[in-house]
């Protein structure tokens, strides 16, 4: 059991986390929910050692402990899984699977790797490349490593943001069998289904501080009050534009890159249009986002209209890797995005950081470098360098572990940049994202385009075929 007493954590003058305590017990999910910016990645990276707390104090098993570095939380059995998965995508499995280990036998790694993929379940190819696997099976193999190494409390960052319906159950039915193990399990989460699921109890955190504890049963609605200033609204839906002019044309576009790559995929984009993504993570879609923005070039076939690149704005599910530059703060975007000139000063893009961070209500100040910032802050940055005049939105998961309220948010902010002679296309594996926010949907499946219809022309039963490949029916 772990303890965590007093806890708190200052970026200068912004102040993370205050006086936060709680309990992690043996045998039990412990689930950590609060808005973005609540402090809840913050608390966990202190945990792990990852950056040092400003004050309080950590027990194990009742015993005064400091955890300087991931080394010194490692010594003690803790381990995390990232919402953003630590591996290197450029080898394979078994590459991955040995880092860290001081066994470093490929014959014992890979008999250790073969053992918990059927205790567990998982089926991962020890030769095939990691690049090459779903965001899913990317966490079960950095599952598969903590528990080889031993981990006794196991923290979990927004698992199943941006994996299917089929690899979240096999990631419960693996917490539950740890859990069932006696290993103690933080679980942070904005999804409260999933803490309804899987927690024995859970802690509720706003504003850096510890505002609500409950045990199983829960009272969702007690959770939202705790969680949130003002209860979230149903948004009504958003107003849409009539599909007009072609603006993006697919022609037969084929790609080997990813695990499916494109398959003669043919479609045609028109402005005004929200154009939503589904299908199995891997299945084409992120190769699709990638080809529209111009960063990969097609095998054979043939993109047009669009063609300039200041037309358009690709926003990707890894915000901070790949959408964002860590060690620059918010400032430094501002004035990266922004036409400067020839001479940077103290006060460049000051005051247009200023407004933005007041617009798009971005928790952090000019100076706070963006890898300070929780998940819905990232994306309220990323929105905020967007250009005024960009034609084309390209998004990738737009609302990947944000809260209901930044979620919400988001979306609003989306259908207002809306432009007549623009369109939004973005992938989501969430079948409700896809459906109440786009006028149209492009299902993938294994590289090729099953189903291309008006939102309004389908349902949840056609699109759930569909993603598996069973419903056929290009348009």
């Amino acid at each position: 059991m772990i303890e965590l007493a007093d806890i708190s954590k200052n970026f200068g003058k912004v102040q993370a986390l205050h006086k936060v305590s709680l309990k992690v017990h043996n045998s039990s999910i412990h689930g950590i929910i609060g808005e973005n910016g609540a402090g809840k990645s913050t608390l966990m990276k202190i945990l792990t050692g990852f950056i040092s707390k400003s004050g309080g104090d950590f027990f194990f098993h009742s015993e005064s402990i400091d955890l300087h570095s991931p080394k010194d939380a490692r010594k003690i059995g803790i381990g995390m899984l990232y919402q953003e998965p630590l591996d290197f995508p450029q080898l394979s499995v078994l590459d991955n699977f040995m880092v860290g280990t001081a066994d470093f036998s490929p014959v014992n790694q890979r008999a250790a790797l073969s053992r918990l993929c059927t205790n567990f379940g998982f089926n991962l190819n020890p030769e095939s490349k990691v690049e090459e696997l779903t965001v899913g099976e990317r966490q079960q193999l950095e599952l598969m490593r903590l528990i080889r190494d031993g981990a006794k409390i196991l923290i979990l960052d927004e698992p199943t943001s941006g994996i299917s319906e089929k690899q979240q159950e096999l990631l419960f039915g693996a917490l539950r069998r740890l859990r069932n193990d006696g290993v103690a399990i933080l679980l942070v989460s904005h999804k409260l289904e999933e803490i309804e699921l899987l927690c024995d109890e859970v802690t509720v955190l706003r504003h850096g501080k510890m505002a609500g504890y409950q045990k199983r049963p829960f009272d969702r609605e007690e959770m939202l009050h705790t969680m949130f200033d003002t209860l979230p609204v149903s948004q009504p839906p958003a107003v849409k534009h009539i599909a007009g002019d072609p603006l993006l044309n697919f022609h037969k576009v084929t790609s080997h890159v990813g695990r499916s790559g494109l398959n003669s995929v043919s479609t045609t984009i028109r402005s005004g249009e929200v154009v939503g993504l589904a299908g199995v993570d891997g299945s084409g879609q992120s190769v699709f986002l990638r080809s529209a923005f111009g960063l990969l070039q097609p095998e054979s076939g043939r993109i047009s209209g669009c063609r300039e690149v200041t037309t358009r704005a690709f926003i990707p599910a890894d915000r901070l890797t790949e959408g964002l530059i860590p060690g620059l703060t918010i400032r430094e975007h501002h004035i990266l995005s922004k036409k400067s000139g020839p001479i940077i000063t103290s006060k460049s893009g000051l005051e247009k950081t200023r407004d933005a961070i007041k617009t798009y209500s971005i928790r952090g100040t000019s100076e706070t470098e963006v890898e300070n910032l929780s998940g819905g802050n990232l994306q309220r940055l990323l929105l905020s360098l967007i250009p005024a005049d960009i034609q084309l939105i390209l998004m990738e998961s737009p609302t990947r572990g944000l809260d209901v309220q930044s979620a919400a948010w988001t979306w609003k902010h989306l259908h207002a940049r809306l432009k007549a002679e623009g369109a939004i296309i973005f992938a989501s594996p969430d079948f409700e994202e896809i459906m109440e926010q786009s006028t149209r949907i492009l299902v993938f499946y294994n590289g090729s385009i099953t189903l291309d219809t008006p939102t309004k022309a389908t349902n949840y039963q056609q699109l759930s075929r569909a993603v598996t490949g069973e419903d056929n029916q290009q348009q």
